[in-house]
């Protein structure tokens, strides 16, 4: 019996010091091992797919950015192709509602008038046609105070 005692004494001693060293090697604990190097993986995959969000939409923030810049050098091109040098002016206002209002009389008898801004002025000018050569508009000009408004003008623009 003294032997059973002393070899159960010597098992529970010996027990604990063999379970961490059967725990270090691997026998025990794998679950939580594997547990712990998944939650790791899902996190360095969650950053991963943080910073790509974050550079995508960066990369789309900047195309946009650049397409707007693009579309307004654009514009501001047809813009001024759109706009010729000779132009006959039937108004200038000092008040941008006049201005607009005797526009659309223009409109109203058949003309696509401008409203354009006289350089260093403050008055807004209401031009009934533009014309790139000086002898058209200086024509126009003539037969437009002869049938539409006498009071008509050109403006130069430069």
């Amino acid at each position: 019996m003294r032997q059973i005692t002393v070899f159960l004494l010597a098992v529970l001693l010996v027990l604990p010091v063999s379970c961490k060293k059967i725990k270090q090697n691997g026998l025990f604990g794998k679950k939580a091992r594997k547990l712990e190097i998944l939650l790791a993986q899902q996190d360095s995959i969650r950053v991963a797919d943080s910073i790509k969000r974050a550079e995508n939409r960066q990369k789309a923030i900047e195309e946009a950015r650049l397409d707007s810049l693009l579309r307004a050098e654009q514009e501001k091109a047809a813009y001024e192709a759109q706009m010729k040098k000779y132009n006959i002016v039937v108004g200038s206002f000092l008040t941008p509602e006049y201005a607009r209002a005797w526009a659309e009389e223009y409109v109203k008898m058949g003309y696509d008038p401008q409203i354009i801004r006289m350089t260093d002025s403050m008055f807004e000018l209401v031009v009934a046609e533009s014309h790139e050569k000086y002898a058209r508009a200086a024509q126009r000009l003539e037969q437009f105070r002869d049938t539409v408004e006498i009071d008509a003008w050109i403006y130069v623009r430069r």
